[in-house]
């Protein structure tokens, strides 16, 4: 989202009143997932939080089963390579490989699925100075795999899915930062 394009005063009304957006995208095959949450925190917490990879079992619904294989997790930095395992859909249990590839401190974090259950996975992290803390903005470009059988499990289950972590995310966050 180029929030260049919104005047100001919009984008806070927005940020202000609706505590949490979810919106997904299509093109060419690809989905784009951007949610967005006000956390009443500063920078140095926010991103202490969400830029450690061990903090992530704690925002992620436990029936995942969510699970850091990687030994000796470092704080981030780019070309570190973290792996999982997760059961992202009832019945499936996978490793999931992902890539830190970029880094800017106390602004954003990239992660890149380099083999798991995503055809593609790019999922951007950022944080920025908001006037009741924190905007915490979450945007994940992804393809499914099986082609056409996509387009059909898309709505029924994936869709359906993200949007149940998301919510889940935001509750913890809530609960965290906000209570």
């Amino acid at each position: 989202m180029n929030l260049n394009l919104y005047p100001s005063s919009l984008f806070n009304f927005i940020n202000t009143n609706i505590k949490q957006m979810i919106q997904f995208k299509s093109h060419s095959g690809i989905y784009t997932l951007e949610t967005t949450q006000v956390l009443n925190t500063n920078i140095d917490k926010a991103w202490e939080l969400l830029s450690d990879p061990k903090n992530l079992e704690k925002i992620t619904p436990s029936e995942m089963n969510f699970t850091i294989t990687s030994e000796g997790i470092e704080p981030m930095y780019a070309g570190q390579i973290i792996s999982y395992k997760v059961t992202p859909f009832a019945g499936l249990r996978s490793n999931w490989i992902t890539e830190i590839t970029h880094v800017r401190k106390k602004e954003y974090f990239v992660d890149e699925q380099r083999f798991g259950p995503y055809k593609m996975w790019h999922h951007e992290h950022r944080i920025a100075p908001h006037e009741n803390g924190i905007l915490m903005t979450d945007r994940i470009s992804y393809k499914l795999p099986f082609g056409f059988l996509a387009k059909v499990a898309h709505p029924l289950i994936v869709k359906k899915q993200l949007t149940k972590i998301f919510q889940y995310r935001e509750q913890v966050l809530n609960e965290m930062f906000n209570s």
